[in-house]
């Protein structure tokens, strides 16, 4: 599956246990999305364009309203690195 840098970066995070938070309109709709590391840091990469490529992609999922996650096949899908650059 081709995935873009920003794309692998975001799921870099997720893999390490970050999270995607988001913010809702009163029609359900997702306005606005922040993706924080584990360590709590925002990660600046991550737009609601970017965050709609992996939702419809299926690699990333939220449970019961919580932030979003790394799926099985999103944490699959992100290419090995060493050192996490």
């Amino acid at each position: 599956m081709n995935i873009s840098k920003h794309e692998q970066r975001v799921l870099h995070v997720l893999a390490q246990g970050g999270a995607i938070h988001f913010e809702r309109m009163t029609n359900g709709k997702v306005r606005d999305v922040s993706c924080f590391t584990r360590d709590g840091h925002v990660l600046a990469d991550c737009s609601l364009k970017l965050f709609d490529r992996l939702k419809k992609r299926r690699l990333i999922k939220s449970v019961n309203g919580r932030p979003y996650r790394a799926t099985w096949l999103g944490i699959r899908s992100v290419n090995p690195q060493y050192n996490n650059r």
